[in-house]
């Protein structure tokens, strides 16, 4: 009887909570059984390819770079076993936000569904697009991008990369992979299925393809200008959704926006049609990584300027709808004016006041007149 009473008080809540903890429990024994293979010999060699980064390669020191040995990693099939463990980590960690954070504010905030799941969604990504945008920024001060920013071209391709450098990459496909699962762990609309789809999959191709083309200097810095603005976007939603009257963060957000898309191409252009193409290595060879040929240098730059116009059309026809749903709002109602017919209903509007309103005039009328007389 008791588990009735609270279901009937908030059956979604409950509902949604129950989902959660079920599938964050299932997933948390996964990741611990990998984590226990660790601890035994017989399962350690398989065990590890799902928690360390494979593909270890040690560069030996050099007098005047260093005087210790660089560790660098490479790419390989293996990785996607370590981006399968670290998506079980993303989901574990998203259960985690979503039960102790998100879901305590909704119960204050009382909100709708649509805004229920809105809400849910923005403080999920404000918070992965945070940490993803300090971490990213931390790999680029520290590998002198800021301060050289030919390195996003020099020295291609550019297959051996930092611990940083590729652990970043294995979270970003871990955590969009995990996007997936989470479409029906959250219950997510049919109508939103679609266009969660869709931005997931851009995420995977782009990410997917500057790392196995060895371009991952110009994909951090394209990922770090593109999680800062969305990052702008989803924590305005957010203070929007704690009071309706707050507007200044989507126009900050509007105006980054664009600037971002000029940016993004800017370096893509720069980097692709300048910088690769004036390389003197201009062969494919799959074998240490090279695929700086005119073919794969024009289908990356159709694709960044393809998903950038998607974007901005988005973008024009989101303004768009808010401009009209603004102006509709702030509209004056529009006053109509009489309407003299002739005839007998002339005389019927004019019995019952100016559009049908019963004035004072009314008992002036020449039945009422009839009346007093009799």
């Amino acid at each position: 009887m008791a588990i009735r009473k609270k279901s009937n008080k908030n059956p979604p809540l409950l509902s949604h909570e129950f989902v959660l903890q079920n599938h964050a429990d299932i997933v948390s024994c996964l990741a611990m059984l990998f984590l226990l293979g660790l601890m035994f010999e017989i399962t350690a060699k398989a065990a590890i390819v799902f928690v360390a980064l494979q593909y270890n390669v040690t560069r030996p020191a050099t007098e005047e770079q260093a005087t210790e040995s660089a560790s660098l990693y490479s790419y390989g099939f293996k990785d996607l076993a370590t981006v399968f463990f670290y998506m079980l980590v993303a989901i574990i960690i998203h259960a985690i936000i979503q039960e102790y954070v998100l879901d305590k504010i909704n119960r204050r905030m009382h909100f709708s569904k649509t805004k229920h799941s809105k809400f849910n969604e923005s403080g999920q990504l404000s918070a992965f697009y945070l940490l993803a945008c300090i971490w990213g920024t931390f790999i680029l001060v520290s590998e002198d991008y800021i301060s050289d920013p030919t390195i996003l071209w020099r020295a291609y391709p550019h297959n051996l990369m930092t611990f940083q450098m590729k652990f970043f990459y294995i979270s970003q496909l871990a955590y969009w992979l995990h996007a997936l699962p989470e479409l029906y762990f959250q219950k997510t609309k049919k109508e939103d299925i679609p266009r969660q789809l869709v931005y997931i999959g851009l995420y995977l191709f782009h990410i997917a393809g500057a790392y196995l083309l060895n371009l991952n200097h110009l994909g951090l810095v394209l990922l770090v200008l593109h999680y800062f603005v969305e990052f702008l976007f989803h924590i305005s939603r957010l203070f929007y959704f704690s009071d309706e009257k707050y507007q200044k963060g989507f126009s900050v957000w509007a105006v980054l926006f664009v600037l971002g898309r000029l940016l993004t191409l800017i370096l893509s252009v720069l980097t692709v049609g300048f910088g690769l193409a004036r390389a003197e290595n201009q062969k494919l060879d799959f074998s240490t990584g090279n695929f700086n040929v005119l073919a794969v240098r024009i289908a990356v730059l159709a694709s960044i300027c393809i998903t950038q116009a998607f974007m901005m059309w988005k973008f024009i026809n989101f303004q768009l709808r808010r401009w009209r749903e603004h102006s509709a709002f702030q509209a004056p109602p529009v006053k109509r004016k009489p309407v003299v017919t002739k005839g007998r209903s002339s005389r019927k509007g004019t019995e019952n006041g100016v559009n049908g309103a019963v004035t004072s005039n009314g008992a002036d009328s020449p039945r009422n007149r009839k009346e007093k007389s009799s």
